[in-house]
């Protein structure tokens, strides 16, 4: 009981002697947590932000301006033709990779593969024995002639690029492009002969604006 009433005794001297700097320390904690929890309760609250969906252009169309791309048409003795979208700084070679390859029948030898891509360039792959009288794979990057630009090439030609030739009306263009439907390609010019309503000096007349 001594033992007791000894540690009570300490206790309160200790209390009296210490009690303002209990006091003291039991404010500042008070203080403190009042402090942080105000804190915590004006804070706003921390929203999750929205990531907007990434904007994907549309297969095929065409190249946004300043993006460093072109988009190319290849056409030809090629595995895959159509139109694909590739980086500016690529050349021939990476667009006919892009079509799936060129085909066995293809005449690589009239091929620029060098060639830088432009936009809205036509890359045209010959087949073996077609001769192209304008390197169609620099269409559209210049170079070439005026004479060369007013040519139509007679295994390529539209119906409407047919019609642009002085001399050869609605009739006369189906009947080339039945003739080229039924014989294949032509191989000369002067083949033109064989299509009815083209006689040898009409051919002659016309050579000048036509290519094979």
């Amino acid at each position: 009981m001594k033992n007791m009433e000894q540690l009570l005794t300490q206790l309160k001297e200790s209390w009296e002697m210490h009690k303002t700097a209990w006091l003291i320390g039991l404010a500042l904690v008070l203080s403190g947590g009042g402090y942080w929890y105000h804190q915590t309760m004006s804070a706003p609250p921390v929203l999750p932000q929205r990531q907007s969906a990434p904007v994907k252009s549309a297969p095929g169309s065409a190249a946004p301006a300043n993006t460093g791309k072109v988009v190319v048409d290849v056409k030809g003795a090629v595995n895959h033709p159509g139109v694909y979208t590739l980086a500016k700084s690529q050349r021939v070679q990476e667009a006919i990779k892009a079509a799936g390859g060129q085909t066995p029948a293809a005449d690589m030898r009239q091929v620029n593969l060098a060639k830088q891509l432009v936009d809205q360039q036509v890359v045209y792959v010959p087949s073996q024995g077609e001769q192209v009288a304008t390197p169609l794979d620099s269409a559209g990057a210049g170079g070439e002639t005026a004479a060369d630009q007013e040519k139509i090439n007679l295994n390529q030609a539209t119906k409407e690029d047919l019609m642009k030739i002085s001399g050869i009306g609605d009739k006369k263009a189906d009947k080339i492009l039945a003739y080229r439907q039924s014989h294949g390609q032509f191989k000369t010019i002067e083949e033109l002969q064989n299509v009815d309503g083209f006689g040898e000096k009409t051919v002659a007349k016309l050579k000048d604006q036509l290519a094979v």
